[in-house]
């Protein structure tokens, strides 16, 4: 009579049930066959799953005879090792060395030779879809307790051996229970804070209000002159994670297994910096495994692209769409996978190969081609949907020399979270967290503009040939302007301010 235990299979971020099948013929010479698309990794579990079976005091595989394990849906690849266990226990109930009841179980991990339950990838987003198909109870490596814990309203067992579950599925030594609460979002300890950079004045403003609404960035100034350390002070002005946010992030570190052993939920904006080399896969996502690419990775917080030009072309374009939707689609033949990529685009780059072009006290020794093929690096289109376009001048010595403190983060983030709790209310029901995520019907609604600003964008756009894409954002922008202000209208001074960050050339 074959046996059968419930798992999960993740795919992106979304789960679907894997129903774990085992059947035993005890005639003719031993086989072990896993089918359902099981990738090597599952394959290898036959001699995890014997070894660990046989290690731990049960009968193995080998002494029963033919096994067969069918991973259902049979049409969908697998490809992670958290069968393990639940092979192991549905072999143990096929052969009557086990007996409980299954309806109501969910079961996830990986087994050592020794019959270890060892920690895996997107136990987070399988523990939330176990609890949304109404089981009663999960059981998860021990290694995985910290992520699982986050989950309320189901029971939720770690497991540390194979003959430690086999003892409380037969009722002779009970789990313990996990009980650590979830964890409350502390104030990070940022390595950087705004009241050590000098001068850049008109450089952290931008940076404030990019912060406040969630919008794009474009530092452009010479070497040297403070466009990585002012992207890397950002995180100390960026508004506290709710519970939710760092839930869906915490996801999809989880899936990409990029969670650290002792962490539950992630409390701080991601900040993510891929060197320019990288390449299309690791910056958007993808492989022959999809797994989320830095813009995932980066999202709720920061994407930072240093040497912005240097990026090969293609792969900048690839942030066409992401920046847009706040949404990946990465396509292959076997299927389309869709992961969250609401990012801020925080760029910096120089104004030409040798850094120097206008700069008033250092001659540039670029040709006026030079300078146009490298400004050509990066396109129109990507250039349409930064926000904010904003030089970094080499600072002077009396700036260097200034020994009075700037404003600390700590103000700049009070004022921008603000702005967010604004933005919150205002959003309720359309369920955006930010004036960068606003949609263009809803434009007419919280950016309404007087007669005399309303003559002032339209010279703007009529004068600088701007785009439909860089109306609707500028308007955005000056939303954000307002709300930094505690103004409830759009005034005109916060269109000027807002028009003054836009890209013209």
């Amino acid at each position: 009579m074959p046996a059968k235990v419930f798992s999960g299979a993740t795919i992106g971020l979304e789960c679907i049930l894997v129903e774990v099948e085992v059947d035993v013929l005890t005639r003719g010479m031993h086989q072990f066959n896993v089918v359902g698309l099981p990738d090597a990794a599952i394959k290898e579990s036959r001699d995890r799953v014997s070894a660990a079976l046989k290690n731990s005091g049960f009968r193995p595989p080998h002494q029963s005879g033919r096994v067969t394990v069918n991973l259902a849906p049979a049409d969908l690849p697998k490809n992670s090792t958290i069968y393990d266990l639940p092979i192991a226990l549905s072999f143990l109930v096929a052969t009557k060395q086990l007996s409980f009841p299954v309806q109501d179980k969910f079961f996830i991990g990986e087994l050592a030779l020794d019959g270890d339950v060892r920690r895996v990838q997107g136990v987070l987003p399988l523990v939330l879809f176990a609890k949304r198909q109404g089981f009663a109870e999960i059981y998860v490596p021990e290694g995985n307790k910290e992520e699982a814990s986050l989950v309320q309203g189901i029971a939720i067992y770690p497991v540390k051996k194979l003959s430690a579950i086999v003892l409380h599925l037969e009722g002779k030594q009970k789990l313990s229970l996990v009980t650590l609460p979830p964890e409350k979002n502390p104030t990070p300890d940022y390595p950087y804070d705004m009241a050590f950079i000098k001068g850049q004045a008109h450089a952290k403003r931008a940076l404030e209000i990019a912060a406040a609404g969630g919008h794009n960035i474009l530092m452009v100034g010479p070497p040297g002159s403070g466009k990585t350390l002012l992207a890397k002070t950002l995180p100390s002005i960026l508004p506290s994670l709710s519970f939710d946010e760092s839930l869906e992030i915490t996801q999809i570190f989880s899936i990409a297994g990029r969670l650290m052993r002792d962490i539950g939920l992630l409390s701080e904006r991601p900040f993510r910096a891929p060197h320019h080399g990288a390449s299309g896969v690791a910056l958007i996502g993808g492989g022959t495994l999809p797994r989320p690419g830095e813009i995932s990775l980066a999202h709720r917080g920061v994407l930072f692209l240093d040497e912005f030009a240097e990026f090969p072309r293609a792969v900048l374009e690839a942030l066409r769409q992401p920046l847009e939707d706040g949404v990946v689609m990465v396509s292959r033949a076997k299927g389309t996978l869709s992961f969250p990529a609401r990012f801020m685009l925080v760029a910096a780059m120089n104004p030409c190969p040798c850094g120097h072009h206008g700069d008033p006290e250092r001659v540039c020794g670029c040709s006026t081609y030079q300078i146009q093929k490298y400004r050509q690096k990066v396109s129109g289109p990507i250039l349409d949907r930064i926000d904010l376009h904003i030089d970094v001048p080499r600072l002077k010595f009396e700036a260097l020399d200034e020994k009075r403190l700037a404003e600390p983060s700590s103000a700049l983030r009070e004022r921008v979270e603000k702005a967010r709790t604004l933005q919150r209310e205002r959003f309720v029901e359309a369920g955006w967290l930010s004036n960068a995520e606003m949609d263009n019907r809803s434009l007419e609604t919280y950016c309404v503009l007087d007669a005399p600003t309303k003559v002032l964008l339209k010279n703007a756009v009529t004068l600088y040939k701007l785009s439909p894409r860089a109306y609707t954002r500028i308007l955005k922008l000056a939303r954000t302007i307002a709300d930094l202000a505690g103004e409830e209208k759009i005034a005109e001074s916060h269109v000027a301010e807002a028009l003054q960050y836009r890209f013209k050339e």
